[in-house]
C-alpha cells in the first residue's frame, strides 16, 4: 500500500490526513449504548441476558448449556450433538482407532452414520483429492505468500475454484462435490502455507511433502508438517480428537452464521468458505486457542511455581483485574456464551492429553491448565458475576496443538480445517431448505430535518 512520508508544497502527509480523519470517524461515528437499548436493538444478535436471537432452523446439531425446567432456564452440565449423536459417545466409541474426523464428517454431512464399507468408499473420495492440483502449490502458495496463513487458507481456497470447471453450477450435486474438494484440499493448504510461511518469513527450510492417500486426515497433516514426516500412533489420535471436536458448532457462532449469509446470497461454496475462514480468523472467534496460549507463557514467566495452586490463583486475579499479562481482564479460555456448567470438548481433551502430556514431560504445565479449568471461573465471578462459567475448549486444545508440535500461527487454519466440515453442512442445509437470502434490518438515526 502506497505511504506518503513528504509533504507535496502545502498538503498534509498521508499519515496526518489518516490521523485526522481516523479521530474524526471515531468521536462521531459512535453510537450511545442508551439508543441500543432504548431501541431495543439486540447487539451481536443476542437479547440482554447474552442468549442468541433465532435467526434458523437446522438438523445438523446442538449445542446446550441450559435447560427450560418448569418454565425457568437453569445451567446444565454441557452438551454438544452431531445428527442425534453426543459428541463424548462418538469419541468414546471409537477408542483407539484413527479416523474418527472423517466418520463424523460423513455424518455430519449426510445425517447417518456410515458402515465400514461406505466410511471406506467416502474416505477413498476424499483421498482422490486430499494432493492439490497440479501446479497449485508453486502458483498459489509460494507465490506472494504472506504471513497470515489463514489469508493463505482463504486465498487458496478461492483459487481451488479455478480448477473446477463445475464452479458455475449450485444444484446439491455440485455444492457437494466442491464441499467435498474444499475438505479434502484444506489440510494441504493449511499446511503448506505455513510451510512458505516459516521459510520466506522464518528463514526456515523450505519442506514440501505430499500427503500419503493411505493415511488418515490427522496423519497426514502430521506427516506434512514435520520435515522428517514421522509421528507416534497416539499423536494422530490426539489430533484426530481435537480436529472432531472443533468439527461443527451450531449454526449460530460468527464463521457459521457468515457461512449461511453468504451461501444465501447464492454464492458458490468456494466462496462461502473463504468468507467463513475469514470470520473464523478474528481473535473473538477461531484466534482465542492463540491467545490462551500466550497467555499461558505469561503465567509460566511470572510465576515461579506453576503447579502451585495458590500462587496460580494469586496471578489469575491480577488477570482479572487488568493487572496483568494483556491488561484486557479476560482469562482466556474460561466462559462461553452457551456453555454454563462445562464445555463437552475441554472435558474430552482434560481426559485426553494425560498420557500424551507426561509422554512430553510436560505434566506441570498440564496441572497448571487444570487448575485455571478448576479456579478460573470462580475468580473471574469474583469481579463480574455473570452467572456460571466454565473452561471452554481453546484452555486445552492450544496446549495439545503445542504438544504435538504444531506452530501457534497454525492453531486457527487447523481450527478452519476442521470447522471445514460444519460450515459445508450449512452450506448444503442452507441452499436446499431457506432458499431466502438473510437481510436484517438496521435502525436509520438519520432524521428528515
Amino acid at each position: 500500500m502506497p505511504q506518503c512520508h513528504t509533504k507535496v508544497t502545502d498538503m498534509r502527509t498521508y499519515d496526518e490526513f489518516l490521523k485526522d480523519r481516523t479521530e474524526k470517524c471515531v468521536r462521531d461515528g459512535r453510537i450511545p449504548q442508551d439508543l441500543f437499548e432504548s431501541n431495543d436493538v439486540k447487539k451481536g444478535l443476542r437479547d440482554r441476558n447474552g442468549k442468541g436471537v433465532v435467526a434458523g432452523l437446522t438438523r445438523i446439531s446442538r449445542v446446550e448449556g441450559t435447560r427450560k425446567v418448569n418454565g425457568e432456564v437453569r445451567p446444565v452440565r454441557g452438551r454438544l450433538i452431531y445428527r442425534g449423536y453426543n459428541v463424548e459417545d462418538l469419541i468414546s466409541s471409537q477408542g483407539d482407532e484413527l479416523g474418527l474426523f472423517e466418520k463424523s464428517a460423513y455424518l455430519l454431512l449426510f445425517g447417518e452414520m456410515p458402515d465400514a464399507e461406505q466410511l471406506k468408499e467416502f474416505r477413498g473420495f476424499l483421498n482422490e483429492q486430499i494432493g492439490l492440483p497440479k501446479g497449485f502449490v508453486r502458483s498459489v502458495i509460494l507465490r506472494d505468500n504472506g504471513f497470515d496463513v489463514m489469508n493463505t487458507l482463504s486465498r487458496g481456497v478461492l483459487n481451488l475454484a479455478m480448477y473446477d470447471d463445475t464452479l458455475g453450477n449450485h444444484d446439491p450435486e455440485d455444492n457437494l462435490r466442491h464441499s467435498m474438494n474444499i475438505i479434502a484440499s484444506m489440510p494441504a493448504i493449511a499446511v503448506f502455507g505455513y510451510r512458505a510461511h516459516a521459510h520466506y518469513g522464518l528463514g526456515e527450510a523450505l519442506t514440501i511433502r505430499s500427503p500419503d492417500p493411505e493415511l488418515t486426515i490427522a496423519e497426514n497433516i502430521l506427516r506434512m508438517l514435520r520435515p522428517d514426516g514421522r509421528y507416534t500412533r497416539l499423536e494422530a489420535l490426539i489430533l484426530d480428537r481435537v480436529l472432531v471436536l472443533h468439527q461443527e458448532h451450531g449454526g449460530g457462532n460468527n464463521s457459521t452464521f457468515t457461512a449461511r449469509v453468504v451461501s444465501s446470497a447464492g454464492s458458490d461454496t468456494y466462496s462461502v468458505i473463504a468468507a467463513a475462514i475469514l470470520s473464523l480468523k478474528g481473535p473473538k472467534h477461531g484466534g482465542a486457542s492463540y491467545m490462551v496460549g500466550n497467555m499461558i507463557e505469561d503465567i509460566e514467566k511470572h510465576v515461579s511455581d506453576i503447579s502451585d495452586e495458590g500462587m496460580v490463583c494469586d496471578y489469575l486475579r491480577r488477570i482479572v483485574d487488568g493487572k496483568a499479562f494483556d491488561r484486557s481482564g479476560l482469562i482466556y479460555g474460561v466462559g462461553h456464551a452457551v456453555y454454563t456448567i462445562s464445555d463437552p470438548r475441554a472435558e474430552i481433551l482434560r481426559g485426553s492429553l494425560g498420557d500424551l502430556a507426561r509422554e512430553k514431560g510436560r505434566e506441570k504445565e498440564f496441572a497448571m491448565l487444570n487448575i485455571i479449568a478448576d479456579k478460573g471461573p470462580a475468580i473471574v465471578n469474583e469481579k463480574h458475576n455473570g452467572g456460571p462459567k466454565c473452561a471452554n475448549i481453546d484452555l486445552y486444545s492450544g496446549f495439545a496443538y503445542d504438544l504435538l508440535g504444531i506452530p501457534r500461527d497454525l492453531y486457527t487454519p487447523m481450527f478452519a480445517v476442521a470447522r471445514t466440515v460444519g460450515w459445508c453442512a450449512h452450506h448444503m442445509e442452507e441452499t436446499i431448505s431457506s432458499n431466502k437470502i438473510i437481510r436484517p434490518a438496521y435502525l436509520s438515526l438519520i432524521s428528515d430535518d
